[in-house]
C-alpha cells in the first residue's frame, strides 16, 4: 500500500459582495451555495429574500470548481468524503479569510447570519459553530446537520430557520424532523418550514428569512 501524506496547498477562493443599497448596513447575510452551482446562483437568491437590501450579501464559492454538462460549464463543489476532517478545517479557514477581508473593507458586522442551500447548508452550520465569528441565526434550506456538530459544540447555537419541500427527495420532511428532535433537545430555538415543493429555495423560505431578517433588525444588536 502506498503511503499517504498530506500537504498544505493556497489557493485563492472567489466572494460576491453587494453592499447595502443605502446607509449602513444592518448587517451581513452570507451565502453558501449548493452542489454543482456558483456563487451568482446562491447570491440571486439572497437578492430574492425581503429586507436583504438593508443588508450587505456576500456569497462564497466553493474551493474547488470543475466542469459539468455537455458545455462544460464551470461549477463548483465544497467537499467530499475523502479526507473529510482536513476538508472541513479547510472551508472553516477559508470562510473565516472571507470574513476577515469583508470586514477590513467594510468594517465588523452588526449582526451576521449565515445561509445555505444544499451542500451549503452544511458550510453554513460549520462557519455558525466553528468559525471566529459568532453569528444571530442560520437559514438552512435542504440539507442536513452535519453529523460532527451533533456530538456537542464549544459555543451557544444561534436561531435556526430549516426548511424543506414535501417532495424534496434529498432533504425529506422526515429529515428534518429528526434535525429537529437535535434541536428541540438541545434547547436550541429551530423555525421549521415545510413548504409545497422540492429541492429548491422557495418564495415561501425567501417569506420567512425576511421575517427572520426583520427581527433581527428589531432586537438589539449584539455587543
Amino acid at each position: 500500500m502506498p503511503l499517504v501524506r498530506h500537504v498544505a496547498a493556497s489557493v485563492h477562493g472567489r466572494t460576491l459582495v453587494r453592499p447595502a443599497a443605502s446607509g449602513p448596513a444592518r448587517g451581513w447575510l452570507v451565502g453558501f451555495h449548493g452542489y454543482a452551482q456558483l456563487a451568482e446562483a446562491m447570491l440571486e437568491t439572497l437578492e430574492r429574500v425581503p429586507r436583504a437590501e438593508r443588508w450587505l450579501l456576500a456569497s462564497v464559492q466553493a474551493l474547488h470548481p470543475f466542469y459539468a454538462g455537455r458545455n462544460n460549464a464551470v461549477v463548483a463543489n465544497w467537499m467530499t468524503r475523502q479526507d473529510r476532517e482536513l476538508a472541513i478545517a479547510d472551508n472553516v479557514a477559508y470562510v473565516d479569510a472571507v470574513l476577515e477581508a469583508l470586514a477590513g473593507e467594510f468594517g465588523a458586522p452588526a449582526r451576521l447570519v449565515f445561509a445555505g442551500f444544499s451542500q451549503g447548508v452544511a458550510m453554513a452550520y460549520r462557519a455558525a459553530l466553528l468559525g471566529r465569528r459568532r453569528c444571530a441565526a442560520v437559514i438552512a434550506a435542504g440539507g442536513d446537520v452535519p453529523p460532527e456538530l451533533t456530538m456537542g459544540a464549544d459555543r451557544a447555537w444561534p436561531t435556526v430557520l430549516i426548511a424543506t419541500g414535501k417532495s424534496d427527495p434529498f432533504y425529506t420532511p422526515e429529515r428534518l424532523g429528526r434535525d429537529l428532535e437535535f434541536f428541540r433537545a438541545h434547547g436550541i430555538d429551530a423555525r421549521p418550514l415545510v413548504f409545497d415543493g422540492g429541492h429548491e429555495w422557495s418564495d415561501a423560505v425567501h417569506a420567512a428569512a425576511g421575517e427572520l431578517l426583520a427581527a433581527l433588525e428589531a432586537a438589539p444588536a449584539p455587543p
